[in-house]
Order: structure tokens, then sequence, then C-alpha cells
């Protein structure tokens, strides 16, 4: 196989740091990736960092669009994206 393919089910396992502000969004795997029509990767669905997850409420999430996404390493997935730049869900 390719060196630079890498397969999903090894990437849910890369934590998600962005550089901007060294924030860490958890495991892709515990995060989501919307995908267009055609296949592309358009956004990255991220939990809010230092939110408890409540059965009764509604989760709060951040949408990064794939632009941000600077690089997929060995075991992280780097964002550079500044806080004024994301825009906040509620799901």
């Amino acid at each position: 196989m390719d060196e630079d393919i890498k397969l999903y089910s090894d990437m849910e396992r890369y934590e998600i740091i962005n550089i901007n502000d060294g924030e860490k969004y958890d495991y892709l795997g515990n995060n989501d990736i919307i995908v267009d029509e055609e296949g592309n990767l358009k956004l990255l669905i991220l939990s809010e960092p230092n939110v408890k997850l409540s059965f009764f409420s509604k989760s709060d999430f951040i949408e990064v669009p794939w632009e941000y996404v600077k690089k997929i390493g060995s075991r992280t997935i780097i964002i550079d994206v500044d806080e004024r730049s994301l825009k906040k869900t509620r799901i």
C-alpha cells in the first residue's frame, strides 16, 4: 500500500489539535467529517472542548472548513483556525 494513503480506521485514533491556540479537540473517532456529493471533504464537526455531554440537553459543536486542515500526521490532525472563523452549531 502507498505510504501516503491513510485509512479512516487508522485516522479515527488521531488527535485533532489547533495550532492557532493549542486547543485539543479529542480524537477524530469522537468527532465527525462532512463529505459532499462528489466525495470531497468539506467540514470537520468537532465537539466543543471542555463541555460535558448530557443526555438531556443539546450538544455544542464547531464547524471547521476543510481548508483549515493543514497537516495529517502520523498521530495527529493539525488545524490552523482563528476562533472568529469558527461556526458554532447546536445539535
